[in-house]
C-alpha cells in the first residue's frame, strides 16, 4: 500500500505559488499573451497624435518604468511614440574613445559580457547561444575576442552611435519573433537572441578591423530603423534582407534607434578585451569605453 506523502505541495499548490512569483507574472504576462498581435496594437496607439492620449499615456509610462527626461532634446511630444524615441540635447552624451578602444553605442545595462572562447556566447546563467546562429555564419571573425550585451530597458535612450570612427560595409535583415528581452525570459526562453527580429550591421574600423553590432528587437512596436541605410522604413520593409554598402560614420555619430526598449549584442576580434572594470550588470551610458585592443609586444 502506497503512503501518500502529505508535506509535499498538491498540484494545485504548485500552479498558485508558481502563479504568485513575480517574475513568472512578468514572463507569463509578456510572453503568453499573443506577441505579434500586442506588438501591433501598441505600436499603433503610441503614434496616436492626440494632446490628452500623448500626456496620459507619457504619465502612465513613466508611472511604471524608470524613465529620465532630464536630459532630453525637448519637453514636449505629439505621442508616447514620440517620447519613446527622444533624441537628447546637445552634450547629453561624450563619445571620446581612443583609436584603440571601442565605446558603448547605447545606454543600457550589460546583461552578459566576457570572452569569446568558442561559437557560443552567454545568454543569461545556464544558458548560450550560438554566434554562428545569431549572424547567420558571420561570427568567425570574432572567435577568440570579447562581447558585450546591452539590454535598453523601456525607459531608456532608444538611440544608437557609431563606437567608433569607420565604414559601414553590410547590413543584413533576420525577421523572426517578439519575445520580451528582460531577465525573466532570458532565463526561460532558449536561444532568444537567435529567434528575435534583429540586424547585423558589420563596420571596419580605420585599421581594417572589423567589429559587429547586432540590434535585436523585443516585443511592444519590436522594430528598428537605420539612418545610414533608410531612415524612412523600419528595416523590415526593404525589399532586400542584405545590403552591402560603404558608408563612412564618426564615433557618436547616430546610427539609428529602436521603436521601443531591446538589445544590442557587440562583438569584437582578438586582441580586444573588455576595458578596465567593465562587468556584467553594469549600467553605462552611450560614450562610455567597452574594450580596448591589447598591444602584444614581440620578445
Amino acid at each position: 500500500m502506497t503512503v501518500m506523502d502529505r508535506t509535499a505541495p498538491s498540484p494545485l499548490a504548485r500552479m498558485i505559488a508558481k502563479l504568485t512569483d513575480i517574475e513568472s507574472l512578468n514572463y507569463a504576462a509578456t510572453n503568453w499573451l499573443p506577441r505579434r498581435t500586442l506588438t501591433r496594437a501598441m505600436g499603433w496607439f503610441s503614434k496616436v497624435e492626440q494632446p490628452l492620449v500623448a500626456r496620459a499615456s507619457i504619465a502612465v509610462w513613466r508611472t511604471f518604468c524608470d524613465v529620465d527626461l532630464s536630459d532630453a532634446a525637448e519637453t514636449r511630444w505629439p505621442s508616447m511614440h514620440a517620447c519613446f524615441i527622444r533624441r537628447l540635447r546637445p552634450g547629453a552624451r561624450t563619445f571620446a574613445a581612443r583609436a584603440h578602444q571601442v565605446a558603448s553605442p547605447s545606454d543600457g545595462i550589460i546583461v552578459a559580457s566576457g570572452a569569446i572562447t568558442g561559437d557560443s556566447i552567454v545568454q543569461a546563467k545556464g544558458k548560450r547561444y550560438s554566434i554562428a546562429e545569431l549572424t547567420g555564419g558571420e561570427g568567425d571573425a570574432y572567435l577568440g575576442g570579447s562581447f558585450v550585451t546591452l539590454r535598453l530597458t523601456a525607459g531608456m535612450y532608444h538611440r544608437f552611435h557609431a563606437p567608433q570612427d569607420g565604414r559601414v560595409e553590410r547590413v543584413r535583415y533576420f525577421p523572426g519573433d517578439c519575445f520580451n528581452v528582460n531577465p525573466p525570459a532570458l532565463k526561460r526562453v532558449d536561444r532568444l537572441y537567435c529567434r528575435n527580429e534583429r540586424a547585423t550591421v558589420r563596420m571596419r574600423l580605420g585599421d581594417g578591423t572589423p567589429i559587429l553590432l547586432v540590434p535585436v528587437a523585443a516585443i511592444l512596436v519590436a522594430a528598428i530603423r537605420l539612418t545610414f541605410l533608410d531612415t524612412v522604413r523600419l528595416l523590415r520593409e526593404r525589399a532586400e534582407p542584405v545590403a552591402d554598402i560603404d558608408v563612412a560614420v564618426r564615433q557618436g555619430e547616430e546610427m539609428g534607434w529602436f521603436e521601443h526598449g531591446s538589445t544590442i549584442v557587440l562583438l569584437t576580434p582578438a586582441p580586444f578585451v573588455l576595458a578596465a572594470g567593465v562587468q556584467t550588470g553594469d549600467r553605462v551610458r552611450a560614450g562610455d569605453v567597452l574594450f580596448e585592443r591589447v598591444v602584444i609586444e614581440n620578445i
